[in-house]
C-alpha cells in the first residue's frame, strides 16, 4: 500500500497513528513468511512498507506529533 506524502498529510493524527500500527503489523508479517522460507507474493512488498512507514514517521515529526 503505497501513500503519497499528499495523502498522509489530509489524514487525522489519529488515522496516521492507526496507519502506521496497520502498515507495522502488515511489515512484521511480510517478514515471518520471509524468515520462514516462502516467498512474499509480492518482491518490493516489503521495501514499499518500510518507505511508506518512513515517510509517515517523517511527516508526523514535522508536525509534531508523537510516535
Amino acid at each position: 500500500m503505497v501513500l503519497k506524502a499528499k495523502e498522509i498529510r489530509d489524514l487525522t493524527p489519529k488515522e496516521r497513528t492507526e496507519k502506521l500500527h496497520e502498515l507495522k503489523e502488515e511489515l512484521m508479517h511480510e517478514r515471518g513468511v520471509s524468515a520462514m522460507g516462502g516467498s512474499p507474493p509480492s518482491p518490493g512488498k516489503i521495501r514499499q512498507l518500510r518507505m511508506t512507514i518512513a515517510r509517515i514517521q517523517t511527516i508526523m515529526q514535522e508536525e509534531g506529533e508523537p510516535k
